[in-house]
């Protein structure tokens, strides 16, 4: 038989090579998209840690544009806090007149109203922050409600 042979013994030797290179290639590929998936878990870790410590600061920020005019200095300071959260993904939400949704809406109190055909937001105590689909905190919100 043609294994037997120097020139089949060296083909069957190069082919198990080949094979155990490829097998090798493989596990490389496998454990290459396993360390990007790792470290973008902890990058997305730690986005999260900063902006959940950093929102009492925003929420205070928020009072301020909302009741009472912000010097131009601090409009500018916001405006870039603004930037870098949406640089790492991150968005605001909850907004008076959308619908309630309780995956992304903690009710506090829920109101009835004679003019809502259907629960939505009637005042945002708090917004909410996402990052993708990933809530990182429920908006905070008053719901106007339909009488029954």
């Amino acid at each position: 038989e043609d294994t037997l042979t120097p020139l089949g013994q060296a083909k069957k030797e190069a082919a198990e090579y080949l094979e155990a290179l490829q097998r090798e290639r493989a596990e490389f590929i496998n454990f290459r998209n396993r360390s990007q998936k790792e470290q973008e878990r902890f990058r997305q870790h730690g986005i999260i840690d900063v902006l959940t410590a950093l929102l009492p600061a925003l929420d205070d920020i928020d009072r301020i544009r909302e009741h009472s005019e912000m010097d131009e200095s601090f409009k500018a300071v916001s405006a870039k806090i603004d930037k870098a959260f949406e640089k790492f993904g991150v968005e605001k939400f909850g907004e008076k007149g959308e619908d309630f949704d309780p995956t992304k809406h903690d009710a506090i109190l829920h109101k009835p109203d004679p003019q809502a055909e259907k629960e939505t937001v009637d005042t945002v105590v708090e917004a909410g922050y996402r990052i993708g689909d990933r809530v990182i905190r429920a908006a905070r919100v008053v719901v106007a409600s339909p009488q029954s």
